[in-house]
């Protein structure tokens, strides 16, 4: 798929390429790929003004048919270390939407104890999101700098501890505090997710690794629908002992993420900046150049970083404008029962994770962007059925809308990556992802508080609220949007996450350095993550790069 690189962005004036560098073109798997005068590896369309881009949109959505490999093969490619990473990871996220959800299945029981409205419980939704991204640019640069390991564990310790803090507030103010806590505490979790899960992967297994990742979102609100039907209101507690179990898995997560090392792409990037301290390439030791980093970025990619939270706005609208106020939908507006509910609320979140099993491995053959818009637009043919059937049948509707939205969502955490600064990963996904929350985060509020301006009339009383049309109109809006978003922005299929591809990472640190380490890495690292010592060019008693070099040698046709 062809299609500007946002990591070459250059500043105002260069175009989207940056600096024009002599190039010459070859065929890498159906994508055109540069590469430069020095045999690094460009996206497509390296060095082309804003103009040219403008023109290519169109042309860029055609499928890039990429030959599909057997998924067999791609599973069998994964080592063991690799499952361990991606399982940690995987339980992790599917444990953060677990707690996310524990409010959205709870708004009546909550309103009911505390005494206020659905809408003013719905605030503890918007405050978890809207505070979410103080989490993610927090320990998204603690972990790109110290580590994916120690930040991780510190989130699911704070999971702990307001997970059982708002199992036992007393009050609505109370209540609103432990969630607001316990948003900071999830937004650190989703970009150290992603990178811990995917970044040492074999490329060719991303795109299908990524829609099974994503779908522990999907996974956690099943579970978290089963075991709201079994906890809630069947003790003397109310909707108290499902908080109080959901403090408990996270200590089984934490203990076997301290079993695991640090990956073996936050090695090489770490071992890159201690062997260009040690050759006295950047004063100031280690974080010096972990700051020098962060400025290239920014100054290179302001640009993909404010287009990549726009588009994250859309895709949280996406999921919590169809999700969040559904169950009260289906109790308010057409009186569905309990266990009703539940079984609706299951059936939707398996299509979710089937939508974004499938569409994940789909993006890796047909393109990323192309993946997501037909998901949106299948998504929108499906939002009558979705919010105006009242019978059983909606079940069949809520699978296969679902099964868009969660289909999109699959494709996004390797999009993500793909498009994201190298030694700024874990920062960047996380925190456009999280401020994406924060933009879409009174989502269900407004859904409950425009639903509840169409009462709903049987016999002269008021009987519940008309949310379906709201959900339905919100969610075409967004649909649109995500859409042009989409359309408009950049792709960088297959690209290589090797720190000898990253450009940023050069230019901090040299091209003479890199190399070095590299060199280090090849004849002393051999897929353990450490650092290798050893000589190489301009790398003279420094420490090499950790782990095999990853892009090329992996890819399968």
């Amino acid at each position: 798929m062809a299609s500007p690189d946002p990591e070459k962005a250059g500043s105002p004036g260069q175009g989207l390429g940056g600096t024009d560098h002599s190039h010459q073109y070859t065929e890498n798997n159906g994508m055109n790929t540069i590469i430069d005068e020095n045999g690094h590896e460009q996206a497509p369309h390296h060095g082309m003004s804003i103009g040219q881009y403008v023109k290519t949109r169109f042309t860029t959505l055609k499928p890039a048919m990429r030959p599909a490999p057997n998924p067999i093969r791609l599973l069998s490619m994964i080592t063991g270390r690799q499952w361990a990473f991606f399982g940690v990871a995987f339980f992790a996220w599917t444990w953060d939407a677990f707690d996310f959800f524990t409010v959205s299945l709870t708004v009546e029981e909550l309103a009911k104890d505390f005494g206020k409205t659905n809408t003013d419980i719905t605030w503890g939704i918007t405050l978890v999101l809207m505070l979410r991204s103080i989490g993610a640019i927090s320990f998204g640069i603690a972990a790109d700098r110290y580590g994916r390991k120690w930040p991780f564990v510190v989130n699911n310790l704070l999971f702990i501890v307001l997970e059982l803090g708002t199992a036992f507030s007393q009050t609505y103010s109370q209540f609103l505090a432990c969630r607001a806590l316990f948003g900071i505490a999830m937004g650190g979790l989703y970009g150290n997710a992603a990178a811990t899960a995917l970044e040492d992967l074999p490329p060719a297994a991303r795109g299908l690794m990524s829609g099974l990742l994503q779908q522990g979102y999907a996974f956690g609100y099943l579970l978290a629908t089963a075991f709201a039907r079994g906890l809630v209101n069947t003790t003397s507690h109310g909707w108290r002992p499902l908080f109080w179990f959901g403090a408990c898995p996270p200590v089984l997560i934490i203990a076997l993420r301290l079993l695991l090392p640090e990956t073996e792409i936050y090695e090489q990037h770490a071992s890159v900046r201690r062997t260009a301290r040690a050759n006295g390439h950047n004063k100031g030791g280690v974080s010096a150049t972990f700051l020098r980093e962060g400025k290239v970025a920014i100054k290179k990619h302001w640009l993909i970083l404010i287009y990549l939270v726009l588009l994250m706005a859309g895709f949280n609208f996406m999921s919590h404008g169809s999700q969040d106020l559904y169950p009260t939908m289906l109790r308010s507006q057409y009186s569905f029962s309990a266990n009703a509910v539940t079984v609706t609320q299951v059936v939707a979140n398996l299509g979710a994770m089937s939508g974004g099993i499938i569409v994940g491995f789909a993006s890796q053959i047909f393109g990323r962007r192309i993946s997501i818009i037909v998901m949106c637009i299948i998504g929108g043919a499906l939002l009558y059925p979705y919010t105006f059937i009242s019978s059983k049948s909606l079940i069949a509707a809520a699978f296969f809308e679902q099964f868009a939205v969660q289909g999109a969502w699959g494709v996004i955490p390797i999009h993500l990556m793909e498009l994201s600064p190298g030694a700024f990963r874990t920062f960047v996904v996380g925190t456009s992802y999280q401020l994406g929350n924060l933009v879409s985060s009174a989502s269900s509020t407004i859904e409950s508080t425009i639903g509840e301006r169409f009462p709903l009339k049987n016999g002269g009383g008021k009987v519940g609220y008309e949310y379906g049309k709201v959900i339905c109109v919100f969610m075409g809006c967004v649909y649109v949007y995500t859409i042009l978003l989409t359309f408009v922005g950049p792709e960088y299929l297959g690209r290589s996450f090797d720190v000898s591809e990253d450009e940023d990472v050069r230019e901090v640190a040299g091209e003479e350095v890199v190399r070095g380490a590299v060199i280090a890495s090849h004849m002393h690292g051999h897929g353990h993550g450490g650092d290798a010592e050893g000589s190489g060019s301009g790398s003279e008693g420094g420490e090499g790069v950790g782990g095999k070099a990853q892009g090329k040698e992996v890819e399968v046709a």
